[in-house]
């Protein structure tokens, strides 16, 4: 290698110059004049380019800073001002709170036998597209397990095989089986092969074993578990049982897992919705009700059986009725107990009520005497007895004789012996223009005319004292006549006696009004004895049993029209018995509504007798000793 001064370096021998050299080595370029940078003809940026510059550095800031501090007000929005919010919607999403089917408690009646109670029901329903047999074949080992409604001209099987081609899945079959019918399609088999495409899916269901027997009290249960009816509604918080809710949290995997279940948590209670109702005496005022009612075609009746001492009513029954079963298969009317939804005109039968009145006014006795006309007449208005066309005029008669024969016009000569203004205090004292404060649901009030109208207008006062012009419920009238019964206290009717463990130990009752004092013992003793004579020898000797001594009043009262006035066919009949006369305690009434033919002794009044009969039997009531 030799020395080269042009490059200040050493130089290989071997290195041979390539072409164009100083064009293509670095050192090349060294060769070329340098030329300084004042020298430069470039000329200067202008001051505009410059202020834009400058002006795109503050945007792109002004950006930064902007998008910063909205960031940082989200922030504080976000974990600051909503935080509450944001954390009640995460536990709502994160956590369920739901509450644990509880069966509502049981009904029973005075003696213990089951009324209402929760069942465990299922519902069948078919998915044909899964069947591993022939439709045929299912329907033929089916149709003899299932209650099926049948279209018109079908047999079970030809019915089933009818549904199952309805859809390929999700038919319903059937629905409230009893565990046992479940239990037998759940084990069903065709040629040792266990039929697929029933699906069996398990519910709970209010169940009245009794059907029909007490549906005017015990109401029904809809199918979101609420009463709708009787004391399914009106005892709704003493039937449904309380629970606490249960927690559930979503785990990692979206599962929900409860939390804190303490110990003992789905242990429920024994307690029983005791009823005072006596279901011998219920069925026996039922088919005595229904049976006269066939027989002169009614359109609806009624029958209550009330122990006078504390009210305790032992039977409430209404016809036409339902049975809570199957709630849904029955007319809306029949829902509701006209025993304490509906008022009429009690006629006769509230005349031993306006006896009562006059007796404890002092101004008659049971032998005073008042002339019997048959007929009189106050202004436009005739005023006859219902017997005036027969009997005439019955001349000199005492308040006794006018009870036992039933006298229109006498009751209006014993009423009008009182002021007017003293009469309407003691209706409003009775609680006419109220309820009877029963504990069965939905009861209306009675109607009385306003006090001008009564004191003022001397026919109101006459229609009064017989009975009509104005409105009481059945449950009312058997309440006045129970002050009759107990010595002149107003009781309040009511079916619950509270609730009752499984030892029969009472665990609550409900809270009664006390009675009010509306007549003295002496004035219903005399009403009582004069009462007798009405069914000794008066009106009402088809409620007559043999040994016993019965008080009574029979009752035949035209019915008002929608329209005004009265009907000139239609009529309620009713009866009121009270036994034993000796020591008065039980009250029975029947009101029949529109009988084709017949009276209150004629169409009421065996009703009551038939029921007295069942309720000697069943109380064990001795025969008056007379």
């Amino acid at each position: 290698m030799s020395y080269d001064p042009r490059f200040d370096r050493y130089r290989s021998p071997n290195l041979k110059r390539p072409k164009s050299w100083v064009d293509r080595t670095w050192w090349g370029r060294q060769t070329k004049p340098r030329v300084s940078a004042t020298a430069s003809s470039q000329p200067r940026p202008p001051l505009e380019r410059l202020k834009r510059s400058k002006l795109r550095l503050w945007a792109v800031w002004a950006v930064l800073m902007l998008s910063g501090l909205g960031l940082a007000v989200n922030l504080f929005y976000l974990q600051v001002t909503r935080a509450p919010a944001l954390r009640k919607q995460a536990q709502q999403q994160q956590t369920l709170k739901s509450k644990p089917f509880v069966p509502r408690r049981p009904i029973v009646d005075r003696s213990g036998n089951v009324l209402a109670i929760d069942r465990q029901v299922y519902t069948l329903y078919a998915h044909p597209k899964l069947f591993n047999h022939s439709k045929g074949d299912i329907a033929a080992l089916l149709a003899p397990m299932l209650p099926i409604e049948l279209s018109p001209g079908n047999t079970p099987e030809t019915e089933l095989l009818r549904r199952f081609n309805l859809a390929e899945s999700g038919i319903t079959i059937a629905d409230s089986l009893a565990q046992e019918v479940a239990d037998r399609v759940g084990r069903m088999q065709i040629k040792n092969s266990p039929v697929d495409g029933l699906e069996l899916v398990r519910q709970q269901q209010r169940f009245y074993p009794q059907q029909e027997l007490a549906a005017d009290i015990l109401g029904y249960v809809d199918g979101e578990r609420k009463g709708q009816a009787g004391v399914e509604y009106s005892q709704q918080n003493l039937l449904e049982r309380s629970m606490p809710s249960i927690q559930f949290s979503r785990s990692i995997d979206g599962n929900w897992l409860p939390d804190r279940l303490t110990a003992g948590f789905v242990q429920l209670d024994d307690l029983k919705l005791q009823l005072t109702i006596d279901s011998r005496l219920q069925r026996a005022a039922r088919i005595a009700l229904k049976d006269k009612m066939k027989q002169h075609e009614a359109k609806r009746g009624t029958v209550i059986v009330m122990d006078a001492r504390n009210g305790e009513l032992l039977s409430v029954v209404a016809e036409p009725s339902y049975d809570p079963n199957k709630y849904f298969n029955f007319d809306l009317s029949r829902y509701k107990n006209w025993a304490v939804t509906d008022v009429y005109e009690p006629g006769s039968t509230f005349k031993a009520i306006n006896v009562a009145i006059a007796l404890e006014a002092g101004v008659v006795k049971p032998k005073t005497v008042f002339n019997d006309e048959g007929r009189i007449y106050m202004d436009v208005w005739t005023i006859q007895n219902s017997d005036y066309k027969e009997a005439g005029a019955r001349g000199p008669s005492t308040v006794t004789e006018i009870l036992k024969h039933s006298s229109n016009v006498g009751m209006v000569h014993v009423m009008r012996t009182m002021k007017s203004s003293l009469y309407y205090q003691a209706l409003e004292k009775l609680g006419l223009g109220q309820t009877a404060g029963t504990d069965l649901p939905f009861e209306v009030t009675s109607q009385l005319k306003n006090r001008e109208q009564f004191i003022n207008s001397p026919v109101e006062v006459a229609t009064t004292a017989f009975g009509q012009g104005f409105s009481i419920t059945p449950m009312q009238l058997v309440q006045l006549n129970g002050a009759l019964a107990n010595g002149g206290k107003l009781v309040t009717p009511h079916v619950v006696r509270g609730l009752f463990d499984r030892e029969g130990q009472a665990f609550w009752k409900l809270p009664r009004a006390i009675p009010k004092q509306v007549f003295s013992p002496e004035t219903t003793k005399q009403v009582l004895e004069m009462m007798e004579t009405v069914v000794d020898g008066g009106t009402g000797k088809a409620a007559q049993i043999s040994g016993y001594r019965i008080a009574g009043k029979t009752g035949t009262a035209q019915k008002a029209s929608a329209g005004g006035g009265y009907s000139k066919k239609a009529i309620i009949t009713s009866f009121v018995g009270i036994m034993p006369v000796e020591a008065p305690r039980y009250v029975v009434l029947a009101v029949i509504d529109e009988p084709k033919g017949g009276s209150g002794g004629t169409v009421a009044a065996p009703i009551v007798e038939s029921v007295m009969e069942a309720l000697i039997n069943i109380e064990k009531i001795a025969p008056s000793q007379k």
